[in-house]
């Protein structure tokens, strides 16, 4: 018997997905964190796009890891993931991000390291949010396609 191959996002593909997940968070979060922080814009969107190349670099890895693990347990492509671990990898995605995001808030803000975490946790719940529906949407747009 042959095991059917099943198909991963291409490293375009996942490129694509990244960038334009990030830029959409640049556009919907750096005025929620003006508003809320007080902060100027140009500091804003600097601490966010800081933010987002650190974590750009996570989720790449991170979103590769999780949808081979689940074509290996589940044999299923990510476009074709259902609710429940839709949550589970948004959640899960934010919240390993916080070991790379917070060292990047303290450096760059006058916070300390229990404010960095507190600010960079009410990103996080603000970012899951966000990629949920996001991926989500991206799965609509762009479904993985077969071999």
């Amino acid at each position: 018997m042959v095991a059917m191959a099943v198909p991963l996002r291409s490293l375009r593909e996942r490129m694509l997905q990244t960038l334009l997940f990030e830029a959409g968070g640049l556009l919907l979060v750096a005025p929620l964190l003006m508003w809320v922080s007080g902060a100027q814009a140009l500091d804003s969107v600097a601490l966010l796009a800081a933010l987002s190349a650190v974590v750009m670099g996570w989720a790449a890895l991170f979103n590769t890891v999780f949808d081979a693990v689940e074509v290996r347990l589940a044999r299923r492509v990510a476009s074709d993931r259902p609710h429940r671990l839709r949550v589970l990898h948004a959640v899960a995605l934010e919240a390993s991000s916080v070991v790379v995001s917070c060292p990047v808030i303290v450096v760059m803000t006058s916070l300390g390291w229990w404010q960095a975490l507190a600010a960079d946790v009410a990103l996080t719940l603000v970012y899951a949010a966000y990629g949920y529906v996001y991926h989500w949407a991206f799965d609509l747009w762009r479904p993985v396609r077969g071999p």
